[in-house]
């Protein structure tokens, strides 16, 4: 984990992909890690304003590893942590693939109000796990071939039904990694993590945001 603030009103842990199943070490070099800490910069340059804490996670192992959920545990120690650290501060978890499901599987953790989900590998109705206390907002691009889009939004509109402060968000024609108009995945990330927190009442409701989440 990378050092933070020892004050912060509230925190966020960032996320990345990775496999169904490996054994491998996570290497801050892989391509995964490096889209998330592009993601993590971007974050920090908007919320920073705000004194919010912007972590990216590194995995012990690259995979899922069903039934162990590797990356799950490696992300319950770190929102732990952050509670040590900051104390119960409000917590949003973005995750990418594979990050969007450990993000699912943190979201019943008492800190955990928010969950941003991009591009998000759901294979077993994992959007189920967001109670319906929390803010989710899904992100996906129309033309991903790695992780299905039309999953993600029933899914999200099932949550929705529920109770879920959800939404579903497409980028039309877009792919799996993010690198069509990188800022827009930036720029809603951003924006829905500072109206989550605004919500819990711990930043300033933002007043000078751009029109238009939609692609």
């Amino acid at each position: 984990m990378e050092k933070g603030s020892p004050t912060a009103p509230a925190y966020v842990l960032v996320l990345p992909g990775g496999k169904p199943r490996s054994q491998a070490p996570s290497r801050f070099w892989h391509l995964s890690n490096l889209r998330m800490t592009w993601m993590t910069w971007s974050l920090r340059s908007t919320l920073g304003r705000h004194g919010i804490v912007v972590e990216r996670l590194q995995y012990r192992v690259r995979g899922w590893n069903a039934p162990e959920a590797s990356p799950v545990q490696d992300a319950r120690v770190a929102v732990e942590r952050a509670r040590l650290r900051f104390g119960d501060v409000p917590v949003a978890v973005v995750g990418h693939s594979m990050g969007g499901r450990v993000a699912a599987h943190l979201a019943a953790l008492d800190t955990i109000r928010a969950i941003a989900a991009l591009a998000p590998w759901w294979p077993e109705s994992d959007g189920e796990l967001v109670p319906a206390d929390r803010s989710l907002m899904v992100a996906h691009g129309t033309a991903d071939r790695w992780t299905d889009p039309t999953s993600s939004r029933v899914q999200t509109e099932q949550a929705l039904a529920r109770g879920v402060n959800a939404s579903w968000t497409p980028l039309t024609g877009a792919g799996h990694f993010m690198l069509t108009r990188p800022r827009w995945w930036h720029r809603i990330t951003a924006d829905f993590v500072l109206d989550a927190f605004a919500a819990e009442g711990v930043v300033a409701a933002p007043t000078d945001r751009k029109a238009g989440r939609h692609a």
